[in-house]
């Protein structure tokens, strides 16, 4: 159980504003937005895909803003996905830098001569954040896949 300490109205601020970023990733991502998916991410930022969170090994590795372009265009092969955002935690917020853990569980539907397929992964983001100009950023964003299900609709 964490222990409630009285926090500044700039902490609380910061902290809305991480809440924010992190729930926009999931809005833009659904809405087929990849160049407003990127804008919330650091020229220079670091993105790295998990496809198995038990395994270190990356799936995928970028090192910047533009290389995220294909990765996020690559949502428009379904026909649609919800990105539910679950329980975000800041781990530490000193100034203009901040870390973090999301938990999310992507659906993700296809479908292909009329029968409609469901894909879930549960995903974990360990997150380090950037204050710049005011707006805070993703400065890197490692994503774990836990676990995914598929099945059909009906």
């Amino acid at each position: 159980m964490s222990k409630h300490v009285t926090i500044s109205p700039e902490e609380a601020a910061d902290r809305l504003a991480i809440r924010e970023l992190v729930e926009a990733h999931a809005h833009c991502a659904d809405r087929r937005d990849a160049k407003g998916q990127m804008a919330l991410f650091t020229i220079d930022t670091h993105f790295v895909v998990c496809m198995n969170a038990k395994d270190p090994t990356p799936t995928q590795e970028m090192h910047s803003r533009e290389a995220l372009a294909p990765v996020f265009a690559d949502l428009s092969k379904y026909h649609a996905t919800m990105h539910f955002v679950g329980q975000r935690t800041i781990l530490t917020l000193t100034g203009d830098r901040a870390t973090g853990e999301a938990y999310t569980l992507a659906h993700h539907l296809t479908i292909n001569g009329g029968k409609r397929r469901l894909m879930i992964a549960a995903v974990r983001y360990a997150d380090q954040f950037v204050k710049v100009d005011g707006a805070w950023l993703f400065a890197e964003r490692l994503l774990f896949v836990d676990w995914i299900e598929e099945h059909a609709l009906s």
